[in-house]
């Protein structure tokens, strides 16, 4: 490195540590350390209008991106719940965390480990997590100044014989446990105690969850407005079942919904790529093995749209909350989604795969002053680059051990790449199913330990967007395939052959 190189490193170094932003540092100006809102959507793939779905009635979230930058190529590091978030408030992957399920708390494998939050609070942040911020039951205390806010038990459902049902099936879900990949129920009965997939009433956003998470944050961002705060607002919808007040449905009334141009499973895939949609099936309406009919296939895509335009409404409370009480100049907003969803795509619903459905997810990120704000970047980022992110957008320090890389160079420049590369990863049985995404291709090696390679996947996205036919078998592809498992296996560490 030049002298002046490492002198101009050096004196950036410095500023940020000193708790000068990045735009202060591309103003030249001194700023104090923002504050966070940091939005999570659970199940929110990027289908609002602003990533290009001309029938999403999603205003607020279009409203940020056109006041932040939208990232086109964001991708989670394994498509469930528990793991994804995890990977994304410690900054590390699955393979570190050792969350690949919905039952173990990353600090049984990381009990020192400093959150995302946590790292906010102890740099003077008063930090909250409001709803599903971490996966249900796997709360952090450690990431928290105030303690967590949850909107309450037997809420996703409006009619009485339907949260009956569910209060039931939460019951039934805590003594058998719960598993990273629903499989379909066992009886006629369980189907009956979960309920129906979506429900429609005309009731007041704040009589479901999601809206009574709007009214808390709403509350908090008012008796915290002078401090420096860090809030995480989790909204729950559109997960199933996707349930949302009649009004949400209306918007959809008239928009023509199609099934998705590829329902059949890419050809050439391993089976252990793929899965039954196990998630689905443990609902009273959907049937318990074989094909999802179009007709209800389409009544699902609606209703996953009426879910997500609830929540939509519900980020807007909030960003409305804000300019009232004159916060947004000095307050970061982050929205994601904790990964992406199948809506009938390869004949597959819910998330759980490694296909670009499940792990491609949304993420806007706003800054005060941005002057990029509007734009987009197709620059590859991963959900563990969003600690160190945050920590350089406010000023913070540098966290250590984290395993993702800052992307708040893409607020300058949205244009610039900042990795080759995107890693995900999903288990299946005995299996783990390690993908590489690079900008055309995605190349996937399913890896029984101390047996080897058991089934490869790759898809050129330049020829084949939907990813109908995996091309492993190609012998011209040698030479993609050789880069892309070098790469795989250099982050995992693991040998593909025996």
């Amino acid at each position: 490195m030049q002298h002046a190189e490492m002198q101009h490193t050096m004196t950036r170094r410095r500023l940020l540590q000193a708790g000068l932003s990045l735009p202060a540092l591309l103003r030249g100006s001194r700023t104090p350390g923002y504050n966070v809102l940091f939005i999570a959507v659970d199940d929110l793939k990027p289908v609002t209008r602003c990533y290009g779905n001309s029938l999403a009635a999603t205003p607020n979230i279009d409203r940020l991106a056109s006041e932040g930058l939208m990232f086109t190529r964001a991708y989670c590091q394994q498509a469930v719940c528990s793991p994804s978030r995890t990977s994304l408030l410690t900054g590390r992957r699955p393979d570190t965390t050792r969350v690949y399920d919905l039952q173990t708390h990353f600090r049984t494998n990381l009990p020192d480990v400093v959150t995302l939050p946590q790292h906010f609070r102890n740099h003077g942040y008063e930090t909250s997590g409001f709803s599903k911020i971490y996966h249900g039951g796997l709360d952090d205390i450690h990431s928290w100044s105030i303690p967590s806010w949850l909107p309450g038990p037997g809420l996703a459902w409006n009619t009485p014989e339907n949260a009956r049902r569910a209060e039931r099936a939460h019951a039934t879900l805590e003594r058998r446990g719960m598993r990273a990949e629903p499989t379909p129920p066992r009886s006629e009965e369980d189907r009956a105690r979960r309920g129906p997939s979506w429900e429609s009433r005309d009731v007041a956003d704040n009589e479901l969850p999601d809206g009574k998470t709007a009214d808390a944050v709403a509350s908090a961002l008012r008796a915290l407005k002078d401090k420096p705060f860090f809030l995480a607002a989790g909204f729950l919808k559109p997960h199933l079942p996707f349930t949302a007040p009649k009004r949400y449905f209306d918007l959809y009334r008239n928009a023509e919904f199609h099934m998705p141009p590829n329902p059949l499973p890419p050809e050439g895939a391993p089976a252990m790529a793929l899965h039954q949609s196990g998630e689905l099936r443990s609902y009273l309406d959907i049937p318990p093995e074989g094909p999802i009919p179009d007709g209800k296939g389409l009544e699902l895509i609606r209703a996953y749209h009426a879910a997500m335009s609830y929540t939509d409404a519900q980020v807007g409370r909030l960003l409305n909350t804000l300019d009232e009480l004159d916060l947004r100049r000095k307050t970061v907003v982050i929205l994601w989604g904790d990964h992406g969803w199948h809506l009938g795509d390869h004949g597959l619903w819910n998330k759980h795969t490694n296909f670009e459905q499940a792990t491609r997810a949304p993420l806007i990120v706003s800054v005060p002053g941005q002057k990029t704000a509007g734009r987009s970047t197709a620059s590859l980022t991963e959900f563990v680059d969003i600690y160190p992110s945050l920590a350089e957008i406010c000023g913070l320090p540098s966290p250590q051990g984290v395993e993702g890389l800052s992307f708040a160079p893409l607020l300058r420049d949205p244009g610039r790449r900042i990795k080759r590369v995107a890693f995900s990863q999903y288990p299946r049985g005995g299996a783990m199913g390690y993908s590489v995404r690079n900008e055309r291709y995605r190349y996937t090696e399913w890896v029984v330990r101390g047996e080897g390679v058991r089934g490869i996947e790759l898809y050129d996205y330049e020829t084949d967007p939907l990813e109908r036919r995996s091309i492993a078998a190609k012998w011209e592809m040698v030479t993609v395939i050789r880069e892309a498992r070098t790469q795989l296996e250099k982050q995992f560490r693991y040998q593909s052959r025996r």
